[in-house]
């Protein structure tokens, strides 16, 4: 069985597991205090062009999002995001369990467009009702998106200057950044990210690591006493090593980069992998997932050979299906995908 479920079924790159085992018996404070997390937090800095950001690491995507979301928010407050957003889809719930409403809107191919976003919030102040209502208190966007697109720097700019009109912090979560920045199609880099945004991660899960997200405050805005509402929470390791350790390794001599672009280059031979056997694409996507449109008897003799993600369904007869490519894709993997269906 070769795999494409996702970009995080495997273990953490070599380079992190020997890091990790040449410095287990190192005596290092806990909560993120120890020298590998303040040498990472540094790194990132620079990777940013940001000297004062605040960078701080939490242990998953989801209660990452939960954490940021509810310690930036007033309690009367909600955060928007496309219908399609991971916030909205496929997080459980977890931000309406901390008390705050996801207020959704149109997505086109996994994006919230500025359009859509500004009717919103001009809809919401010019109603006189609007105190009875939740207010929009942060503007949610995944980069690269659950489809795998990515928002251009004109896309990204306009957001953020509705934001910087109405008030509102945006908020991006980077669990896949990588190969958004990595992707042959963006236009953004790392700098325009921290320059437009409020608040971003650097997923650290999806791209090599065994686990872990940086959560970077861009602009002096770190909510008071946040590790105190991170623990309250329950997400604050008391082994932050495992956490700065293994970031302080992929900001070491461009890991993180290299990584995302094997994964990228990966995507493209997917790519042409389906075509080559006539697979149609539900939608282009520029970064390391795919997603394309099977018929159902072809996608149960598929699942015998090679695992995948279902998505949606198309109709009757047709399924979404993802396929994800990660820094530990091989040839191989391609290869005997390309032989599956052929079959």
């Amino acid at each position: 069985m070769v795999s494409f479920e996702s970009d995080y079924t495997t273990g953490a790159h070599p380079e992190i597991l020997k890091r990790l085992a040449e410095t287990n018996l190192e005596c290092l404070s806990g909560y993120g205090q120890d020298r590998y997390c303040q040498s990472a937090r540094e790194k990132i800095r620079a990777c940013c062009g940001l000297a004062e950001a605040d960078v701080e690491f939490l242990a998953g995507g989801t209660q990452t999002n939960a954490v940021v979301i509810s310690t930036v928010l007033a309690d009367y407050e909600g955060v928007l995001a496309a219908r399609t957003a991971h916030v909205s889809s496929h997080e459980a719930g977890a931000i309406e369990y901390t008390g705050h409403e996801v207020l959704e809107l149109p997505q086109e191919n996994g994006k919230l467009r500025p359009e859509d976003l500004e009717a919103y919030l001009a809809a919401f102040f010019d109603d006189e009702n609007h105190e009875h209502m939740t207010f929009p208190g942060m503007v949610y966007l995944s980069h690269p998106t659950e489809y795998g697109t990515l928002y251009t720097k004109a896309e990204l700019t306009a957001i953020s200057s509705l934001c910087r009109r109405y008030g509102i912090p945006l908020f991006m979560d980077g669990a896949r950044l990588g190969y958004g920045l990595m992707s042959r199609e963006t236009d953004l880099t790392l700098g325009d990210i921290a320059e437009l945004c409020d608040v971003f991660t650097v997923g650290g899960t999806k791209v090599g690591a065994l686990c872990g997200e940086a959560v970077v405050f861009t602009k002096g805005n770190k909510p008071p006493h946040f590790m105190t509402s991170v623990k309250r929470r329950g997400a604050l390791l008391a082994k932050g090593r495992l956490l700065g350790i293994q970031f302080d390794t992929l900001f070491t001599d461009g890991l993180y980069f290299r990584i995302s672009r094997r994964a990228i280059d990966m995507a493209e031979e997917l790519k042409a992998v389906f075509l080559r056997r006539g697979v149609p694409f539900y939608l282009a996507s520029p970064t390391n997932q795919q997603f394309v449109i099977l018929e159902n008897s072809r996608m149960e003799r598929l699942r015998e050979q090679v695992a995948f993600s279902f998505w949606e369904r198309y109709d009757n007869d047709h399924t979404v299906v993802r396929f994800a490519a990660s820094w530990s894709t091989t040839e191989e993997d391609l290869a005997a995908l390309d032989r599956a269906l052929q079959a």
